[in-house]
């Protein structure tokens, strides 16, 4: 089934108000919860709503630095290299990429930069990895989000514009700029 409008106002609804009840979000939608319930298990089962935990803060848990390295690896290592990167704990995200300067990214927190630099270190020291690169993130511009394409598809879908589903909750506004998952069938799903 494809991505319809409103497939548009439950996703859209699930990253503005994160906290909200599976019941409370079908009295908010004006559909019966089992209509909800079904919408949510395939928007899951299709892969729209990935199920996870909460957000967590690097830096509030004392690693405030952040830094994206790139590691060029030798031809037949990346699989290696790639699996080793799992063991490194502050490694919070790697990819595989095309494009100038590496075939790794990965996104590294550290304590301080003495930490960033030992991590680095040990990266370099993986079987195959040929050439590190790292920047270091000075703050971020733009916070990890996906509600302004949600939009855009909700639009495309022929969902209505104008304030959002359950514009009469307002706290839960705050709990999303905190970055908390939303919570579909008593799981949270993230954003």
């Amino acid at each position: 089934m494809p991505f319809d409008a409103l497939d548009a106002r439950i996703v859209r609804l699930l990253l503005d108000q994160p906290r909200t009840s599976v019941r409370g979000y079908a009295r908010i939608l004006g559909i019966a919860r089992g209509t909800l319930q079904a919408r949510l298990e395939r928007l899951e089962r299709d892969g729209v709503i990935t199920v996870a935990g909460p957000r967590v803060s690097p830096a509030a848990l004392g690693h405030p630095v952040l830094a994206f390295v790139r590691l060029e690896v030798a031809r037949g290592h990346l699989d290696e290299v790639g699996g080793a990167l799992a063991a490194v704990p502050e490694i919070v995200e790697a990819f595989s990429v095309a494009g100038a300067g590496g075939d790794l990214l990965t996104r590294v927190v550290a304590r301080d930069n003495g930490h960033l630099e030992a991590v680095i270190q040990r990266l370099g020291r993986l079987p195959g990895v040929v050439r590190i690169r790292t920047e270091i993130a000075l703050s971020e511009r733009v916070p990890h989000r996906v509600l302004p394409l949600v939009e855009v598809l909700a639009a495309e879908a022929g969902a209505a514009p104008g304030p959002r589903d359950g514009e009469e909750d307002r706290g839960a506004g705050a709990a999303r700029e905190a970055g908390d998952g939303a919570v579909a069938g008593g799981q949270r799903a993230a954003r």
